[in-house]
């Protein structure tokens, strides 16, 4: 089984959010299962040079991009076992940053276009799957359907489409229909791609694709929901069991505290205690006070309205009254890098904000803290809890998508838990659980016990991928089913044939 993997980023060559994660882990995991997984995403301009220095290039052509003409070249690189092939374009991809342009609508017409012109040349693999994940890849399928139904390269493949993140649709013009992807006018259609007043991407993906999958369980539920939905919970709602969650996992290879390399001491199950040294190194570097029993909570995450950023600023002071220290790493809207900043000067002993993002000081935070702070509006998955759990730092989430997926709140009546949630978007909701946690890390003996149950809990992508491959090979089977069926059809057609040349030779005796 042959998996083509597409997606706008995927780490180590370019990362913005979790997709690149999920596009580097997920397939490192299914070729683990044996399934011949590639990935394949734009070479941007950014990608540090030490992993493509030994990059090859293996051929080019024109891809149409409406009335144009416009250069690919194929280059491929291995990383960590992963085949990559990276699509290059100067023109499209030769730029400061990944996303953000007015010309994006082109520029992810161009790659998904492209990849599908590619499977013309590419060497020993014909994929049985393309594999596409959000917005920017969410046209393949429509263009597959619409351009390469008679393509016998092209005619047997299926497409599954993950949602990361519903609310960033790629909406675009109406004129593109034309313009850009070369369809017809009927695809401005409610039932096809038309959203609105434009075009979505990502309701083409949802629409085309022969499955449609999303980052967890909960968020396949929450997003056929208005409040989640983002005008698409009625398509996503009647699409039935065509949509199903499969919640994402974190690569144990890449965060282990055991063998992690950016932390300051090394430590596992076996030896919890060995993790407070982390916390006083930090607590040094950072200049805040040096002290291992003052509890540390941790936030690594964009500043934004959608990551509950504003129910932190509501009760700010008072989370502060408390006996408590409190590290930010991020960056994103500029009152919450201010806020931030401000309290970072007004606590400068209890309170250490780094506007930026760094992964070494990522893993650092999650080594040394023993709280970890993820009061999101919404979450499709999360990773960073995932990641906290492993590293012994307990997450104090609010009930939503991933989140609730995989942080079981610690019961006081059976003692079974592995972090702390509140389920209201509410700043004094989130302040009784953060005040609670502190409570409960007093008793240190207790305290221990849960972070041993997180640092049990099976994150990795293990499970997820089994899950992805069943998927995959369910679509698999259905291709053959096809296939026998059109041979069936045939000897049904013979068996009709051979059986009136029987019947004629019959007559024709008998009448003699």
């Amino acid at each position: 089984m042959q998996i083509l993997f597409v997606a706008s980023e995927a780490y180590p060559f370019a990362r913005v959010g979790g997709l690149s994660d999920v596009a580097y882990a997920l397939p490192k995991a299914l070729r683990k299962l044996g399934i011949d997984v590639r990935v394949m995403m734009p070479k941007y301009s950014r990608i540090p040079a030490e992993y493509i220095k030994d990059i090859k290039y293996q051929t080019s052509f024109n891809v149409p991009v409406g009335w144009r003409n416009q250069y690919c070249g194929i280059e491929t690189v291995e990383f960590d076992g992963i085949p990559y092939y990276l699509l290059d374009n100067e023109y499209y991809f030769k730029r400061h940053d990944y996303y953000g342009y007015f010309d994006d609508g082109e520029r992810f017409a161009y790659f998904s276009r492209a990849i599908l012109e590619s499977i013309y040349h590419l060497k020993d693999f014909k994929p049985d799957i393309i594999h596409c994940n959000d917005w920017h890849t969410g046209i393949v399928p429509v263009l597959l359907k619409a351009h390469y139904k008679n393509s016998d390269v092209h005619k047997d493949i299926k497409t599954v489409f993950t949602i990361h993140n519903l609310k960033f649709q790629g909406v675009f013009g109406k004129e593109i229909i034309g313009d850009l992807l070369s369809l017809g006018d009927e695809y401005y259609d409610e039932n096809k791609i038309k959203y609105y007043d434009g075009v979505s991407f990502m309701k083409g993906g949802i629409i085309y694709s022969d499955k449609v999958t999303t980052v967890s369980k909960t968020y396949a539920e929450e997003i056929k929901m208005p409040y989640y939905g983002e005008g698409l919970h009625g398509l996503l709602g009647g699409i039935g069991d065509k949509l199903i969650g499969i919640t994402n996992g974190i690569d144990y290879d890449f965060y282990n505290p055991k063998t992690d390399k950016d932390i300051y001491v090394n430590y596992d199950i076996e030896d919890i205690e060995k993790k407070s040294k982390n916390k006083i190194k930090l607590q040094e570097e950072l200049k805040l006070e040096i002290n291992e029993k003052i509890p540390m909570m941790g936030l690594v995450s964009r500043l934004t309205g959608q990551k509950g950023i504003d129910l932190i600023g509501a009760v700010m002071d008072d989370i502060l009254m408390s006996d408590v220290q409190f590290v930010i790493l991020g960056t994103g809207e500029k009152n919450f890098e201010d806020m931030f900043r401000y309290y970072a000067g007004r606590y400068a002993s209890k309170v250490a904000a780094i506007i930026g993002f760094n992964d070494a000081m990522a893993k650092k935070i999650y080594a040394a803290s023993d709280m970890f702070l993820m009061p999101s509006l919404f979450e499709p998955c999360g990773i960073s809890q995932q990641v906290a759990q492993r590293y012994g730092s307990l997450p104090i989430v609010r009930e939503t998508g991933g989140l609730k997926d995989t942080v079981k709140p610690y019961n006081e009546y059976t003692g079974i838990g592995n972090g702390f949630s509140f389920t209201n978007y509410n700043a004094h909701d989130m302040l009784h659980v953060i005040r609670y946690a502190i409570s409960i890390y007093k008793e240190k003996k207790l305290w221990k016990n849960i972070v041993k149950q997180a640092m049990s809990t099976d994150n990795s992508w293990d499970v997820s991928a089994k899950e992805y491959k069943n998927l995959y090979l369910g679509l698999k089977t259905d291709n053959i089913k096809q296939e026998n069926f059109k041979i069936d059809e045939l000897d049904v057609e013979k068996d009709k044939k051979i059986s009136k040349i029987l019947k004629k030779k019959n007559k024709k005796m008998h009448n003699n």
